[in-house]
This record gives structure tokens, C-alpha cells and sequence, in this order.
């Protein structure tokens, strides 16, 4: 007989302030130690080692040690998949300065998610990818398209995905900001860190956000055409 999920469990698991803020710092792939969680919750060390127990328990986290030292990551990229999806039906947190406007306008217009590139800037490639005939919609993946295939392979992205492995290859996740599809996966991955070896998106000191680069606006017209907003 199906069992259906048991999302009781996980919502149980994500619905605290504290674990939701460990999970939302960690949605980009980085693994960090208990004590950067610890501060980035605003919990105490004690507090934070009893919310990681339990999230690696319900299997949304990993430890890894190294040495004496343990450092924390989402157990999967479905977690960030579901993570980012919730988010498309929360209501928005207040924004409460400036500061706070400036950093939400810059995670909405490019960010990673996990290990793809996500916002405005995701949301529009992925696009342009489509109307190319890169990519066809196929359920809830993507495919990759012959001439999508040549193309990124020669643009330096591996088109083959890993063998053997259980990641989708092209996935589709729901972008929050933009309530359309951007493109994750291997593939997604892959086109992330091509572009960030090429710096037409750069890492910001603290957080998700990305900037786009000049090199970047220039790249993305003449490679694929894309025009984007500023």
C-alpha cells in the first residue's frame, strides 16, 4: 500500500523562526559551522546545536566533520527546491530600513539557489534558452535540445550530466521573486559556474545575491542575445 508523506514532520521541522533562518543560510550549497549558524539565527551555541540535531535527523541537513570541526549543509538540492517554493506562497517579511530594501532589490534581480543562478537574471536566461529552442519544456524538467546541447558545450558547459547520478538533469524550480521557472539541476549548476569563471556574475561578500557585471550585460547580448533589465 502507498504510504503517503509525512509533511506533518517536515513542517513541524521547518516551521521554527530558528531552523527556517539555519535553513534559508544555507540554500546557496555552502556548508557552515554550527557557531556561523548559531550567530546568523541569533540563537545561543547551546539552542543551535539542539535545532541541527534535529533538522539532520529529519534528514534536511548533513554534518560533515573535518578534523574537529563539523560544518552543516542541506542534505539535498530538493531541500532548496521546496525551500524556494515555499517561498513563492509566504507572505513578503517587512522590510524595516534602507539597508534591508537595498539587499532584497539585489537578491530579486540575481541570486543563486542552491547552485543555480536564480532572480531576474536566472529567470530571463532560462527564458531566452526556451524561445532559442535550447531548452522544451518536458513535465516538470527541462530538455536539453540538440542545438541547445552544441551550443553550451561549446559555450564550456558540461551537457552530459554525471553517470549514475540521481539529480535531475535539467530541472525546473519555481523562482519566489519572479513566480516563473528558472533553470536548475546539473545542468543549471553547470551553467552557474561557467559563468561565474567567466565573471559575468560575481559572488557578493555575505549572502546569495550575485551582481551582474558589465562583462556579464555585454556577454549575455552577445552569446545569447539577451538583453537585461537593469
Amino acid at each position: 500500500m502507498y504510504s503517503s508523506p509525512n509533511l506533518v514532520e517536515i513542517a513541524t521541522l521547518i516551521g521554527d523562526p530558528s531552523r527556517i533562518a539555519i535553513l534559508i543560510n544555507l540554500i546557496d550549497g555552502k556548508a557552515l559551522p554550527a557557531s556561523e549558524l548559531a550567530r546568523c539565527a541569533r540563537i545561543t551555541p547551546q539552542t543551535a546545536s539542539s535545532h541541527l540535531a534535529k533538522l539532520v535527523e529529519g534528514q534536511l541537513l548533513v554534518c560533515e566533520s573535518y578534523g574537529r570541526h563539523k560544518y552543516y549543509r542541506l542534505a539535498s538540492p530538493d531541500v532548496a527546491h521546496a525551500l524556494e517554493a515555499l517561498s513563492v506562497i509566504a507572505n513578503p517579511a517587512p522590510v524595516r530600513s534602507l539597508r534591508e530594501s537595498d539587499q532584497l532589490k539585489q537578491l530579486q534581480y540575481c541570486r543563486t539557489c542552491y547552485d543555480h543562478l536564480a532572480g531576474t537574471v536566472g529567470v530571463a536566461l532560462t527564458e531566452r534558452l526556451l524561445a532559442l529552442q535550447y531548452l522544451e519544456e518536458s513535465g516538470r524538467d527541462f530538455a536539453l535540445l540538440p542545438e541547445g546541447k552544441r551550443h553550451l558545450h561549446d559555450f564550456g558547459v558540461n551537457v552530459e550530466g554525471k553517470p549514475k547520478s540521481r539529480r535531475h538533469f535539467a530541472r525546473q524550480c519555481l523562482d519566489w521573486s519572479e513566480r516563473r521557472h528558472h533553470l536548475a539541476g546539473s545542468l543549471g549548476a553547470s551553467l552557474t559556474d561557467r559563468l561565474f569563471a567567466l565573471k559575468w556574475i560575481e559572488r557578493q561578500p555575505a549572502g546569495r545575491a550575485a551582481r551582474l557585471t558589465a562583462a556579464g550585460r555585454e556577454g549575455f547580448a552577445a552569446e545569447f542575445g539577451l538583453v537585461l533589465p537593469s
